[in-house]
């Protein structure tokens, strides 16, 4: 069998998760909005570190970003959580809809 490579929307947000201090890092603004500043305190990685890591997640569409005053505050994107969300629900389904097929089956083999 043969996969062919397909990419979506999702894929940049997939990939940019894929790291572990960006993923927490989106982590810390999908709890609130944060500054760059506030974000390095808690991890152990420096503050143009988390720079360049929001740059990533922003060209990814996961945070968003608002000035406030010469500060920039980030948050999580809440479409780019929903689109997530919407692909991982139809694994879910298809997932519980095999197991629904699965149990049906036994329950016939049972009957017989």
């Amino acid at each position: 069998m043969t996969y062919e490579t397909v990419y979506n929307a999702n894929d940049k947000m997939w990939a940019a998760l894929g790291d572990p201090t960006r993923r927490a890092i989106f982590e810390i603004v999908s709890d609130r909005h944060r500054g760059v500043q506030e974000i390095a305190d808690v991890l152990p990685v420096t503050r143009p570190a988390v720079s360049q890591h929001l740059k990533l997640l922003d060209e990814a569409g996961l945070v968003q970003a608002h000035k406030v005053g010469r500060q920039r505050i980030y948050s999580a994107n809440p479409k780019a959580l929903k689109d997530l969300r919407d692909w991982l629900d139809q694994y879910w389904t298809d997932a519980m809809h095999n197991f629904a097929q699965a149990a049906d089956k036994d329950e016939e083999k049972q009957n017989d």
